[in-house]
């Protein structure tokens, strides 16, 4: 069995990786809707003991074809140390086809176009992006930590230098007073780096979220699975997007959509149109512990 830092977080796509944790914790950890890390302090680990791991790791799982490197923001580590953990990687898993990361805008910002380049060179494969929100209040609200140009940079740098992009936003996440120009202007920024793939999660406010704080002291309201619905369908709607693959099957999430945007942009909205029009939809409350 591996030894984890816990707890340990993958995207729904990664469920039959081998997760490799090269760091600890987020390097941010400062969104307000967000407990992930909270019980961490970050680290980044030396390539001494990524080496250790990868060659323990190696002996137990050598038919390995997929590989997760966590925590949070495991790209804000050391390009060198990056590169050496992936040529390892190649050398260690025969079978290794594809290296995935999380990665936080600031990361792909402090990165060189070459040094982004030569980490896609070198096998990494594919690089997971929250974007959240695409509105400047509302990232400024939740203490994002980058301004929507930037997150677009961000992505627009990640995709130039050939990596694969699937980028998450947050429906719900401006509350039932934003809620128009969160999916509005996210969609501009979603659509002005055009990821390969896109997923929707669903706000929910777990103890220890500073954001749960202003919920409870009403300074926030939360959609209701049927607003989220519709402010789903305003920003699928605002979207302009050639071959992204989006899904919104996460744990978190009311309803489960699938699609190819924009090609089957109509298709999708007719079926989101047809769940806004049942009434009983309509009645249901805001679930704050479907996940648990």
């Amino acid at each position: 069995m591996l030894e984890f830092d816990y707890p340990v977080y993958r995207p729904p796509s990664e469920s039959y990786s081998l997760i490799l944790q090269v760091s600890i914790g987020c390097s941010h950890n400062a969104c307000t809707f967000c407990t992930m890390y909270k019980s961490k302090r970050y680290r980044q680990k030396t390539w001494s003991e990524i080496q250790q791991l990868i060659a323990e790791t190696a002996k137990k799982y050598s038919r390995t074809r997929r590989i997760f490197l966590a925590d949070g923001d495991a790209l804000s580590l050391p390009t060198q140390t990056l590169i050496q953990t992936l040529e390892s990687l190649y050398s260690s898993f025969p079978s290794l086809e594809r290296v995935s990361i999380y990665g936080g805008p600031k990361d792909a910002l402090n990165k060189t176009a070459a040094e982004l380049k030569s980490l896609k060179e070198k096998g990494l494969n594919l690089v997971f992006l929250g974007i959240e929100s695409g509105s400047n209040i509302i990232l400024k609200e939740v203490k994002k930590g980058v301004s929507p140009q930037e997150m677009i940079e961000a992505g627009q740098k990640l995709k130039n230098a050939g990596l694969k992009l699937s980028a998450t936003v947050i429906s719900g996440l401006g509350g039932k007073m934003h809620w128009e120009k969160h999916a509005i202007e996210t969609a501009k920024v979603v659509s002005a780096i055009n990821p390969d793939y896109l997923a929707s999660l669903t706000l929910v406010l777990q103890d220890g979220a500073p954001m749960l704080e202003k919920m409870e002291r009403g300074e926030i309201q939360m959609l209701t699975p049927w607003e989220v619905l519709k402010e789903t369908r305003l920003y699928i709607e605002t979207l302009e997007l050639s071959g992204c693959t989006y899904r919104s099957n996460h744990v978190s999430n009311y309803f489960s959509l699938s699609c190819v945007l924009n090609e089957e942009k109509e298709a999708t909205l007719k079926k989101i149109d047809q769940y806004l029009a049942d009434p009983h939809l309509k009645s249901l409350p805001v679930d704050n512990n479907r996940m648990l």
